[in-house]
């Protein structure tokens, strides 16, 4: 199983929000990440949970 990681940038442009709104999401645990050395990434499967878990959120 092949698992893609994505840059910050990458994550905006799939949600259609900012990358400032990205690292919010992060900051606050929502979303997450990790770094290789001073490089910030997310994995694919972290940015599906994310959108599972709002989907869930708004039809509550």
């Amino acid at each position: 199983m092949t698992m893609a990681v994505l840059t910050v940038d990458q994550v905006a442009e799939r949600l259609g929000i900012s990358r400032w709104k990205v690292h919010d999401l992060i900051r606050s645990r929502e979303l997450t990440s990790f770094k290789i050395g001073r490089c910030r990434r997310i994995s694919e499967a972290a940015v599906a949970a994310y959108i599972s878990l709002r989907i869930e959120q708004e039809a509550a």
